[in-house]
């Protein structure tokens, strides 16, 4: 969890599946009759648009014969709709309502933007800032960590060699052969030994895709991995003999990064 401070508001900011919500509660809190201006805001037909364009963008399901419904009684006088009731007819997952000590009403950052241009163009301004201030401090802050552990494990690759269950397989030829439409699916079958739609049809319960799963070691290695293909690219060399010869890497990189011992050691 993150905070900002806006004019002696201070506004929590959760990650949901790795995107970035920000808490409308926390927003109106010094507002009287705060809470009641997120659901006024809601039932707004302008907003309902604005969300079901949303959620058909980011959201697979998304009810939207539920949403047509709500659009059509919003705007009325007798229309009433909460937070909760919006999440639980339309299955929606730009807007969440969260229970606890940080509890609340959390929106994804475009809405919440949206949200906050409603209440206030000066309070919206001074949020995308603060909000863009937080970004820059956090991507600062991981790329000296990235550079930092890059530095310990590939140090390891010109080190001593040993064993681990994370090494990939030699691909077979006729994987090799075949026809690979996009660069990404070549590093991850010469990485991983599957493409990331045969990853998703494997592992239809997970959310995200075969590299969020991946641990340091296979990171790095696919970072290595990307550079030589590159370089391979640049040489013109086919396809096939770039997905042997970076499987063949793989292998070996993958030989020198899995022993435990040795992370151990990079603590």
């Amino acid at each position: 969890m993150s905070k900002i401070n806006i004019e002696g508001s201070e506004i929590n900011i959760i990650a949901i599946d790795n995107r970035d919500y920000i808490s409308l509660t926390d927003m109106v809190r010094n507002i009287e009759n705060g809470s009641a201006l997120i659901e006024k805001w809601l039932r707004n037909k302008n907003t309902i648009e604005f969300l079901g364009i949303w959620e058909d963008m980011y959201n697979p399901n998304f009810n939207s014969p539920e949403f047509e419904g709500i659009k059509i009684e919003a705007g009325l006088n007798r229309f009433i709709l909460s937070v909760k009731q919006w999440v639980k007819k339309t299955n929606s997952i730009g807007i969440v309502a969260k229970a606890g000590r940080y509890g609340g009403t959390y929106a994804h950052k475009d809405i919440a933007f949206e949200f906050a241009s409603w209440v206030s163009p000066y309070f919206k301004l001074y949020l995308i800032k603060e909000f863009e201030r937080l970004k820059k401090e956090e991507q600062e802050k991981l790329g000296w960590d990235i550079k930092r552990n890059l530095a310990k494990i590939n140090y390891r690759i010109h080190t001593d060699a040993i064993k681990n269950n994370l090494i990939p397989e030699k691909l077979p030829k006729e994987r090799i052969n075949f026809i690979y439409a996009s660069e990404a699916d070549i590093l991850n079958v010469a990485l991983f030994g599957m493409t990331a739609k045969e990853w998703r049809e494997e592992n239809p319960k997970l959310k995200g895709n075969i590299r969020d799963y991946a641990d340091i070691s296979q990171l790095v290695c696919l970072s290595n991995l990307e550079n030589l293909n590159a370089v391979f690219i640049n040489e013109g060399m086919k396809q096939s003999d770039r997905l042997e010869k970076l499987n063949f890497i793989a292998i070996e990189q993958m030989k020198i990064l899995s022993e435990a011992e040795t992370t151990k050691k990079l603590k």
